[in-house]
């Protein structure tokens, strides 16, 4: 792997970390960033799994303290040390499952079954404001918080991207939280199914570590300046043009 190929990495891993915290859709940057420098599909997804560790990392690291004071004002006290470890030890099962799935499953379905999924997170951005004003504020029940957690857990430990949109929406749907408290939840339990799927995926796939490298440390960086960028960026440009980025994505790969 050449110097400008790493290097791209870098760039691509900084937008990932910046974009997977605002939006949740960092695979939709990363991912084909990966392909680009010549990695086939089973092991730019592994690559990138391990990658994306890094933007949970950096911002919680950054904010991550928040999540930790206690917010008696939502129904499913989604904040302080108990409830975020359940939620966390529900994550570490779902990242397994699909870690598992993803290990077993043969590399032609993982081909076939990618251009959906990235449709499927790209649309589920672009309407995601349309379900916000739907289904916010109406209080849940933590069974189904769980379960909600464990399923996109499953998700984003097979393949990930559109995992974190799927995390804000659940947050904000059954809890009524604040779409910045949302944002971090996100980047904390999607951090930890991705870190159990990277583990599996050491220890039982092939990562390319360059790749891995260079893309990590540019989504730890971008996953640093998130928390303090997503009050500045606008968010309803950037997802529009990452939605539709995603579909014409999920063509290219479904016609490659």
């Amino acid at each position: 792997m050449s110097l400008a190929d790493l290097a791209l990495l870098l760039a691509a891993g900084f937008a990932a970390g910046i974009v997977g915290y605002v939006t949740g859709l960092a695979s939709l940057l990363s991912y084909p960033a990966l392909l680009l420098v010549g990695l086939p599909p089973i092991t730019a997804n592994v690559t990138n799994t391990v990658a994306m560790v890094a933007v949970g990392v950096g911002s919680f690291a950054k904010s991550g303290r928040v999540l930790l004071e206690e917010d008696p004002s939502t129904p499913l006290g989604t904040g302080g040390g108990k409830p975020l470890a359940r939620a966390g030890a529900v994550a570490v099962l779902g990242g397994a499952v699909g870690a598992g799935i993803l290990l077993v499953s043969p590399d032609r379905a993982f081909e076939s079954v990618v251009p959906f999924l990235v449709a499927f997170a790209s649309i589920a951005l672009l309407l995601q404001p349309r379900l916000r004003a739907r289904m916010v504020g109406r209080a849940g029940h933590p069974g189904w918080w769980l379960v909600g957690v464990f399923v996109i857990s499953i998700y984003g430990g097979y393949f990930g991207a559109g995992a974190g949109v799927m995390f804000v929406a659940l947050a904000m749907v059954l809890s009524g939280l604040p779409l910045w408290r949302a944002v971090l939840l996100k980047a904390a339990l999607l951090g930890i199914a991705n870190a159990v799927a990277a583990v599996a995926f050491i220890v039982f796939a092939q990562v390319h570590w360059g790749a891995a490298i260079a893309m990590g440390l540019g989504c730890l960086l971008g996953g640093w300046a998130g928390p303090p960028v997503v009050a500045r960026l606008p968010a309803t440009p950037l997802r529009i043009t990452i939605g539709l980025g995603g579909l014409g994505l999920a063509v290219w790969l479904a016609l490659a």
